[in-house]
């Protein structure tokens, strides 16, 4: 069966444009929700000498502290480590005396790691992150227009990679917008994890958009279609691959969603709404942007 979805090309990039303008306005408005990487705070490890209490009974345990921003994370068989905002001596002590209250007595509890991050070294880890992605888009732009370079015709080389380069960007702030809404009603924050997840994000949605782009690339010189009847075509024969590939990754990421630890519920969902996103992007928009370049070329 071959699917007209060049031909309903204003639908697909109706639905991006609506989505970007909605991740925009929310993150204009309600900004994403920083944890302590960004913003500063604690990091405590400490080492269960007994039975290591369950993540939950952690936090439940030091509910009332109100610590800000707690994130609990066992580590080997005996260790776990707590991130959250409060810095203070005071804090701290109480949080140990909590532990040591939960594994049966103090003797039982040991420290092994105490570090403060302020909020000077959360400013310089946002600058970075925003630096690594647009260095990794940059790499991405220059990587498809020479690997891209002997087609001249119908479009430039350097489209296929602007256009990939407006499906990425769209990826990216999409991704990060449903996280700004996560953060406003859900509480959700995120610290490093999440640039990795994005960066991530990024290599398959431009690892997705190069297998359509070679498929046009081989189906141009033999097509007696027009363009956009070339990059139909194309689409069509790379669909169910993309369809597949993306719902084993997501099936997957899903699972770790439901069953896996706090500490990487973020990264997983991050993924699971970049790939889903990327997949999306990969066919209903970097390849019909191809066409309006092709069109605008023509005067049309």
């Amino acid at each position: 069966m071959n699917y007209k979805i060049i031909q309903n090309k204003n639908i697909w990039l109706t639905v991006s444009g609506l989505l970007f303008v909605v991740a925009v306005v929310a993150l204009f408005f309600w900004g994403l929700k920083f944890g302590i990487d960004f913003t500063g705070g604690s990091q405590l490890e400490v080492e269960f000498l007994g039975n290591r209490p369950e993540v939950k009974a952690v936090e439940e345990k030091l509910a009332d502290l109100n610590l800000g921003s707690l994130t609990v994370q066992p580590v080997e068989e005996k260790g776990m480590i707590l991130k959250f905002q409060d810095s203070t001596k005071e804090k701290r002590d109480e949080t140990m005396k909590k532990l040591g209250e939960l594994s049966g007595g103090a003797n039982k509890l040991e420290e092994a790691r105490y570090d403060s991050v302020g909020p000077s070294i959360g400013a310089e880890l946002k600058r970075r992150a925003v630096l690594a992605i647009f260095w990794v888009l940059l790499a991405i732009v220059i990587y498809i227009s020479i690997a891209f370079n002997k087609i001249s015709k119908p479009i430039a080389s350097w489209k296929y990679g602007l256009s990939a380069l407006i499906a990425m960007f769209h990826d990216v702030i999409i991704t990060i917008g449903v996280f700004a809404i996560l953060g406003k009603f859900f509480g959700i924050e995120i610290n490093t994890p999440f640039v990795a997840a994005v960066l991530t994000v990024l290599g398959y949605s431009v690892h997705d958009t190069i297998v359509v782009f070679d498929r046009i690339r081989e189906n141009l010189p033999r097509s007696d279609d027009d363009f956009a009847g070339t990059v139909n075509t194309s689409l069509n024969q790379t669909l169910i691959r993309s369809l597949n590939t993306s719902l084993t990754v997501l099936l997957t990421l899903i699972a770790v969603i439901i069953f896996g630890g706090a500490s990487i519920r973020t990264f997983a969902l991050a993924l699971t709404v970049g790939i889903f996103i990327g997949t999306y992007s990969s066919i209903f928009v970097a390849s019909p942007l191809l066409v309006l370049w092709e069109k605008v070329g023509r005067g049309k």
